[in-house]
């Protein structure tokens, strides 16, 4: 099988990619990024382009047998570019898929599409709230993937919830840097709220499977989620234990902290964005029965096991990658205020 991969430099991508080599199958990278060979385990095709540039798209997906699209505009992006990005560019894959005869179209949408969750577990079929141009931009794409669904086209729908592994810097680089200096770890209320993250590599197992199962079975909308999680105060000390840091938590008051985080958000000093501090003192985890049920598939890692293995690459990188910082997944996050307050905890 011949896929191709949308944003298929960035951290997804690079982990989608090895997923397919190893079993096997052709790939084609497709992103606005250029991509680092070292990457991946296999040589793979790597045609540089913007999901809005219908005609570079469609020239790159000829005589592929199946699309994997993960490009996206981030939250830290300007609502223009989310907006553009993440709706006009799905719509323009699903329109040279159907154009070319590729049938079969995975789209990588997330659990921001659920808004603050007023109840748990979050199942596929609750209403869609999304927060910020992110989370609205999410819900506009997955209404064109339906759209394109009643068409006759495969569009399975994966929902992650915010998922972690080897390469992940981003907003989780912020709490690494503060780990390894064993500074306090502020969270939002209490902790004693569940969290539910994902690892990347049972992400990748998730997606494989809509790509490789019976159509009827995938042609629908999958929640995916880490299936063992604690506490967020448990689930970070397991991760202090294990990775043998001084940090501990350090709880503070969720209203006003969020409204100070709101303010910063505001001025532009602070890279936490409204759907990441908003909901951090929420219950927040997914069902992940429909997937287990339909598709056979069982996450392997804990949350903490996540964490985990994700701190001990950026510990092994920390010399190449220190200093680089933009907005996407694969590079730290500029910290702004947050680095001010650190030097007090």
């Amino acid at each position: 099988m011949k896929v191709l991969i949308t944003g298929g430099s960035g951290f997804l991508g690079f982990h989608m990619a090895n997923k397919l080599l190893k079993e096997g199958h052709e790939v084609v990278l497709y992103d606005i990024a250029d991509y680092t060979p070292e990457d991946y385990i296999g040589e793979v095709t790597f045609i540089k382009g913007d999901v809005r540039d219908y005609d570079n798209l469609k020239e790159t997906m000829k005589n592929v047998d199946a699309v994997v699209h993960a490009a996206a505009a981030l939250p830290l992006w300007k609502p223009y570019d989310i907006f553009s990005t993440n709706v006009q560019g799905t719509a323009l894959v699903l329109k040279a898929a159907e154009t070319l005869g590729v049938k079969r179209v995975v789209y990588i949408s997330s659990t921001a599409v659920y808004g603050i969750p007023d109840k748990v577990p979050m199942e596929e079929d609750d209403p869609l709230e999304g927060v910020g141009p992110y989370g609205e931009s999410k819900i506009m794409a997955e209404k064109i993937c339906e759209a394109f669904r009643k068409e006759g086209m495969i569009v399975p729908v994966i929902r992650p919830k915010t998922f972690i592994g080897t390469g992940r810097l981003g907003v989780f680089e912020i709490l690494f840097d503060w780990v390894k200096d064993g500074k306090k770890i502020p969270v939002i209320g209490n902790g004693k709220n569940r969290y539910q993250l994902l690892d990347v590599e049972d992400l990748t197992d998730a997606i494989y499977l809509t790509l490789v199962e019976d159509e009827e079975k995938v042609n629908d909308t999958f929640n995916v989620g880490a299936e063992r999680f604690m506490t967020v105060e448990e689930d970070l000390m397991e991760f202090f234990r294990a990775v043998g840091s001084k940090s501990r938590v350090m709880k503070t008051p969720a209203r006003l902290v969020k409204a100070l985080l709101r303010w910063f958000e505001k001025m532009g000093w602070s890279p936490l964005y409204e759907w990441v501090y908003g909901t951090a003192d929420h219950d927040s985890y997914v069902s992940i029965e429909k997937i287990k049920k339909k598709l056979g598939w069982t996450p392997k890692r804990s949350n903490a096991e996540a964490l985990i293995n994700a701190y001990r690459w950026y510990e092994k990188h920390y010399e190449e990658i220190k200093g680089r910082v933009g907005v996407t997944h694969r590079v730290a996050w500029k910290q702004g205020i947050l680095k001010v307050i650190k030097w007090f905890m």
